[in-house]
């Protein structure tokens, strides 16, 4: 069958139509981890049973920023950027993550939390205002509800308290599974042991098989003022569980995040900043 050239221009500009229209779908997209500022100071601390990388920007109230489960640090680029303007801006690789390294203690959310606290303590930051997302979220609640003295607040962005607020087909979606890629590959990048990422995810995909499994009754004890964030497009954390832990999370404050995924800080970093502002002046 002969197309003639104003039908091929018709299909032409329809397939620019749908594809425009799917490249608009920012919350289907990874952006690219941004490139981060020059830092004050940066170096290896020696914490617990690791040594663990971390870095300082700018000057003022402190703020740290926590990654996600199998990130590292330079995913904050934007906001390290935006906030060490006027902030004192702390990012650390989390143990195994990253530039930091791992031992055989089976990985755990209180030991992932007690690194921090040691790396606040070797900082010499008595308390800070803490942005953790998804994996940092989860340690931003167990700091708030075990070393709340080192906390001013906790924002925290797609985190989950029991395993089952997390979506059961998370690993059937495509924006998840690249940013499972981009991960590994900064990890044969950054990490000691580059060779090791297949072992490093079996060993933390232990602790994500049982935790965390929190309580209504550990949540209420919380007394730091918390706000909770997630996109309207999260892959991972289901809606009404972080809706849950509002309710559950005493004077918790809940911000659901536009036309953005459980990547938010990379697809929006304007408006993601402009939340974590919001949240420190307490709206």
């Amino acid at each position: 069958m002969r197309v003639t050239a104003v039908a091929t221009l018709t299909l032409f500009s329809l397939f620019v139509t749908v594809a425009g229209a799917q490249s608009a779908e920012r919350w289907a997209e990874l952006p690219a981890f941004p490139s981060m500022p020059a830092a004050k100071t940066s170096g290896m601390a020696d914490v617990n049973d690791i040594k663990m990388y971390y870095a300082e920007y700018g000057e003022g109230e402190p703020i740290l920023f926590i990654h996600g489960g199998l990130g590292n640090a330079e995913v904050w680029g934007h906001q390290v950027a935006d906030f060490a303007r006027d902030h004192l801006v702390i990012v650390a690789d989390s143990r195994g993550h990253g530039r930091s390294t791992r031992s055989q203690q089976p990985f755990g959310y209180d030991l992932m939390t007690s690194d921090y606290v040691a790396l606040l303590d070797y900082l010499k930051i008595d308390k800070v205002t803490l942005v953790g997302w998804s994996d940092g979220g989860i340690i931003g609640i167990d700091m708030a509800m075990k070393h709340p003295e080192k906390l001013t607040r906790v924002i925290a962005q797609a985190a989950n308290v029991t395993t089952d607020g997390v979506k059961p087909d998370v690993m059937d979606n495509a924006t998840f599974n690249n940013y499972i890629n981009v991960a590994g590959e900064q990890y044969r990048k950054l990490s000691p042991t580059p060779n090791e990422y297949d072992a490093f995810v079996k060993q933390i995909s232990q602790m994500w098989a049982t935790q965390p499994a929190w309580t209504a009754a550990d949540l209420a004890k919380i007394s730091v003022p918390v706000t909770l964030a997630i996109g309207d497009h999260d892959e991972a954390v289901k809606l009404d569980h972080t809706e849950m832990m509002a309710k559950q999370i005493p004077g918790a404050k809940l911000v659901i995040l536009k036309d953005v995924s459980h990547f938010a800080m990379l697809q929006d970093p304007s408006a993601y900043d402009g939340m974590i502002r919001g949240a420190m002046a307490g709206r």
